[in-house]
């Protein structure tokens, strides 16, 4: 990776830092993205350090804010002439519906619609590098029906087994494999990734309440006992985005899922159905239809 730029999202702790320091390790210049400014310089520190080289910068930006995108996109086109590797791994688990400023429900606007609108916002970077590799993280239970009527947490959020954030990161699979055909023929590839359990700051500080009903009474037991001891190593998290946004055997590969072994298996078919594809597609250029043209202005 050494003459590769690579950014990642939401690294500033947790599976994007060990990712973000898996890159750095491998010689890659790496930003970080966080939302707390203090936090992020931390973690460039930290890595640069681990690395032992000083190519680690940090950006702060909320990235569930149209906003926030739009100005991140705008630093990073002034400070790099292209970009390697994009892994949009920001994610979140609330108990209850919450919307961003722009009224955007919160976590499909951190794991479909800012993947959607960053990696637009950062293209002309991308395909600059020649061979680009965006990476999106999907996570929790994925692979359900995506509901037209309900991708934004409208009609129901959690229920009995039924979950958003399960919901959303299915979106980001049936996101990526969209994304995959239209950057076709631009030198781009994107791919969707299953890190695997960890013990996390997310998951530390997630509430009972924001599983479904019927995962309530083992969730205590998986959050307090077997995660603090089986699942505290985020270097075997972060391996699976650190492998497709690395290695050679992945080369010019698309529209792919890994799991969290770096083994390719079919994405579910609630993802692959081009009508839930153009579903959340058209609702991503909708939402971000004004950052995006504000851009080509």
């Amino acid at each position: 990776m050494t003459g590769k730029t690579a950014l990642i999202t939401g690294s500033t702790a947790g599976i994007g830092m060990e990712t973000a320091r898996g890159l750095a390790e491998l010689g890659a210049s790496v930003i970080l993205v966080g939302i707390d400014h203090a936090q992020a310089q931390q973690a460039a520190r930290d890595i640069r350090t681990s690395a032992g080289h000083d190519r680690v910068s940090a950006f702060a930006a909320d990235l569930t804010s149209l906003h926030g995108l739009l100005r991140l996109g705008s630093q990073i086109a002034e400070r790099y002439n292209a970009l390697d590797v994009l892994v949009n791994n920001v994610g979140m688990n609330r108990p209850r519906r919450e919307l961003t400023a722009d009224g955007v429900e919160k976590m499909f606007a951190a794991h479909v619609l800012t993947p959607f609108t960053l990696t637009h916002l950062l293209l002309p970077q991308l395909k600059r590098a020649g061979h680009a590799r965006v990476v999106n993280l999907t996570g929790g239970i994925p692979g359900g029906p995506i509901e037209h009527d309900n991708l934004l947490g409208e009609r129901r959020f959690i229920g009995w087994t039924f979950s958003h954030y399960n919901h959303t990161k299915t979106m980001t699979m049936a996101l990526t494999a969209r994304l995959a055909r239209e950057l076709q023929g631009t030198g781009v590839t994107a791919n969707v990734v299953y890190p695997g359990h960890g013990y996390t700051p997310m998951n530390r500080s997630t509430p009972i309440t924001a599983f479904p009903k019927l995962y309530r009474p083992v969730a205590p037991l998986v959050l307090k006992v077997v995660a603090p001891l089986f699942l505290s190593d985020l270097t075997r998290s972060a391996r699976s985005s650190v492998y497709l946004a690395a290695s050679p055997e992945v080369e010019g590969l698309t529209g792919a899922y890994f799991d969290d072994k770096c083994r390719r298996k079919p994405l579910p078919a609630s993802a692959l159905d081009e009508r839930n594809q153009s579903a959340v597609w058209s609702l991503c250029v909708r939402l971000s239809a004004d950052t995006l043209t504000s851009t080509q202005a």
